[in-house]
């Protein structure tokens, strides 16, 4: 599992192993028990657990900020 980036207390990456038929690009990302997940094209939340409204804001400007480095990450790493 690739970690992409390590910001504010926050891991962002993804699963070697993202399911067959894989799901489109997106990014997980982890504090403590706090989880996300998003898609990336286009930056939208898939779902998450035990964030508040504010956090899911500030993380969303944070894969917006960093979506084309996680992009580009997701497709070397699948070939895609």
């Amino acid at each position: 599992m690739p970690t992409l980036l390590r910001l504010a207390g926050w891991r962002f990456f993804f699963y070697s192993d993202e399911g067959d038929p894989r799901e489109p690009p997106h990014i997980h990302a982890v504090s403590g028990e706090k989880v996300a997940k998003f898609w990336l094209d286009p930056v939208e939340l898939a779902n998450s657990k035990r964030l508040r409204p504010d956090e899911i804001s500030g993380l969303i400007g944070i894969v917006e900020e960093h979506r084309v480095s996680f992009l580009e990450a997701w497709n070397a790493h699948f070939g895609t």
